[in-house]
Parts: structure tokens; C-alpha cells; sequence
């Protein structure tokens, strides 16, 4: 699909990317295109699940979610069982921004948000470690945010 990519297309993707309540007039402009042709990239991209969706980006220490942590989880059994109920319980806790699964030493690592501490071990206590086949459990606290970012690189 990438390839498929024209450099118009990537120059629309990159202006929505950092800012995605442009109008397709003001896209068209930087883009130098007209308005229709530009609005009709925009709505292919966004039929072929380029584009996603379009969201506002909260702050999350202005919202008291002072504390963002990494947890690293680890299944007691691999069956896709264990593997799908927990992804399944992930998915209905809002303090977890991201889960992925991961090859390695652990099977899954979660980002997680909270408003300090005490928040996050009751989280931790009464949530995730209440969970049937979690073995191991290991947080990582980000002490500050160098770079946050939702922009791929489009190259």
C-alpha cells in the first residue's frame, strides 16, 4: 500500500497528521492542489483505512494522569485461550492506552496511565494481578516524556 502512495498523497497525509481539523481547502492550498481532487485523496485514504480516524489529543497531565507507566505481563499458560481472555479484559480498562503482544521474554507490555501511585497500585492489586494466568507482572514508571508523538513517519 505504501508504495501505492503518490508524493501529493504523502504530503496530505503528513499536514493531517499534525493537524487533523484542517479543512480540505486548507490542505489543498499547502498541498498546492484544488479542493476537489484533494478532498477525493483524502476520502480514497480514508476508504482504503489509511486514514483510521480522526481524534482530538488530550493532555493528560492537565487532566491529572500525572504517572505513565510500562507494564511488562507474563501468562502463566500460552494457550490462545489464557492469550485472547486477557486481551479481552485489556480492552475494557481505559487506564490502559496500549497493549501489545511481544516475542520474548514476556507476552504482553501495556501502557498505562494514572493519576498518581496509590491509583495505579490499586489498578495493579485489584485489576490486573486478579487476572486467571498472569504470572508476572513489571512496572516501569517513565520518569519524564522526551517525545510523544502519534506522526508515523512517512518517508
Amino acid at each position: 500500500m505504501q508504495n501505492s502512495l503518490s508524493p501529493i498523497d504523502r504530503r496530505i497525509l503528513r499536514l493531517l497528521q499534525h493537524d487533523a481539523d484542517l479543512s480540505a481547502a486548507q490542505v489543498a492550498e499547502r498541498v498546492e492542489l484544488s479542493q476537489s481532487p484533494c478532498w477525493r485523496r483524502i476520502h480514497r485514504m480514508q476508504e482504503e483505512g489509511l486514514i483510521e480516524r480522526k481524534v482530538a489529543l488530550l493532555n493528560p497531565k492537565k487532566l491529572g494522569l500525572s504517572m505513565t507507566i510500562f507494564v511488562s505481563i507474563k501468562l502463566s499458560g500460552h494457550g490462545r485461550r489464557h492469550l485472547t481472555e486477557f486481551e479481552e479484559a485489556i480492552i475494557g480498562y481505559p487506564q490502559v492506552l496500549e497493549c501489545y503482544t511481544m516475542a520474548g521474554g514476556m507476552d504482553f507490555m501495556l501502557k498505562v496511565v494514572a493519576k498518581d501511585i496509590a491509583s495505579y497500585e490499586r489498578f495493579l492489586r485489584d485489576h490486573l494481578l486478579q487476572k486467571p494466568h498472569v504470572q508476572e507482572a513489571y512496572s516501569n514508571i517513565a520518569m519524564s516524556e522526551v517525545k510523544r508523538t502519534t506522526e508515523l513517519p512517512l518517508e
